[in-house]
């Protein structure tokens, strides 16, 4: 009989993994509230429910083997529910310290993880060791892609930053220059083998992930996979783990984790020997990570958001012909701006030609 994995969560991360487990044999049970979400229609059953459904995580647990998530805000409770009757990789205390950056920061510290200078903004009395200025005020929970974010730079108080996001639990980090930003995507095994993809530098406009190059000569690679290592180790952690790095002033600095597959990783469908996916669903179901091969040239990645269908769809055909040119488009119903609809991947004889190919194709898609 076939063995049955599950993910809790049905955005394009949860879709990608599906096709991955399927083409490994593996039937899939996606639980996700949305009935349009993504990964229904690559999923052999999806469970429209919300993610503490009791009946729903019945079902999930009794149908599945193992199950995983594909973003960090599931409930802790709803996964320790899960972990009763079935396996749950990475376990629950792994998201529940991904989904908290009060929690996530703390946490790294205490490994001796070095990380940007923060403190905790949780009542009016916190705002008096806050600086003035020169922060950048985060929510604790729920933030991506620059939402939950707010900059003080002279332009308002903290704690009207603070206001301005409803008072909740944050995070204030001091703003660092950048030399440059990369992340590492790695997985590991429930023995402790751990394998890593290629460094892949980062670019970001407004909060969210513009464009990836992978095969940039990253000087930190050593010392940042080192990190990412610690990290698991201490989490105790299981399947595919992302970290995102800022190199600042000639130092490293670890920005955030992310206990799933991770967008700067998308590369590796096109242009890896194995995918992330392809990782996850491997350790996931308790196998070592597969070997991962060397970059061939270069391979370069840009996101497709939702800015690009203001006026028109985008011309499609325009990419017809093009060698090395991949297009994924994650088949969500509405485009919104700052939305990832999809993204295109390039693989080249260079990063840098890669890189430039990718961000002329997306430029092509809407003249």
């Amino acid at each position: 009989m076939t063995s049955t994995l599950g993910v809790m969560g049905g955005g394009q991360l949860g879709m990608f993994f599906c096709r991955a487990a399927r083409r490994r044999g593996y039937r899939v049970v996606v639980l996700d509230p949305d009935p349009s979400c993504p990964a229904s229609t690559a999923a052999d059953e999806h469970l429209v429910a919300d993610f503490s459904d009791e009946v729903a995580l019945t079902r999930l647990s009794e149908s599945c083997e193992a199950v995983t998530v594909e973003f960090e805000n599931v409930p802790r409770a709803a996964l320790e529910r899960l972990a009763e009757t079935t396996i749950v990789r990475p376990a629950g205390s792994c998201v529940a310290t991904a989904s908290d950056r009060r929690v996530e920061k703390n946490f790294l510290r205490s490994i001796d993880a070095p990380v940007v200078d923060f403190r905790i903004l949780e009542s009016v009395e916190d705002l008096s060791s806050i600086p003035a200025e020169g922060v950048v005020v985060k929510t604790a929970t729920l933030g991506y892609d620059g939402k939950g974010q707010v900059r003080v730079d002279g332009t308002m108080s903290v704690s009207d930053a603070w206001e301005s996001l409803g008072r909740r639990p944050c995070v204030v980090e001091d703003i660092v220059s950048l030399d440059r930003e990369f992340s590492v995507v790695s997985a590991r095994s429930v023995s402790g083998d751990v394998t890593h993809f290629e460094t892949s530098r980062n670019v970001h406009r407004h909060g969210v992930l513009d464009s990836c190059a992978i095969g940039l000569d990253e000087p930190f690679a050593p010392e940042a996979r080192t990190l990412v290592e610690k990290i698991a180790m201490e989490l105790d952690y299981v399947g595919v783990l992302a970290v995102e790095f800022f190199v600042s002033q000639g130092r490293l600095l670890v920005n955030e984790i992310a206990p799933r597959p991770h967008n700067s990783g998308h590369w590796t469908i096109d242009g890896a020997s194995v995918s992330q996916f392809d990782q996850q669903v491997v350790t996931v179901a308790g196998d070592d990570p597969l070997p991962v091969g060397p970059v061939d040239g270069g391979v370069a990645m840009v996101n497709l958001l939702g800015d690009l269908w203001v006026t028109v769809e985008p011309r499609w055909n325009v990419l017809d012909g093009e060698d090395g040119v991949h297009l994924h488009l994650y088949g969500k119903a509405e485009a919104r701006s700052g939305r990832k609809m999809g993204h295109l991947t390039v693989v080249r004889e260079s990063p840098e030609v890669a890189l430039a190919v990718a961000c002329e194709m997306r430029e092509r898609l809407i003249r």
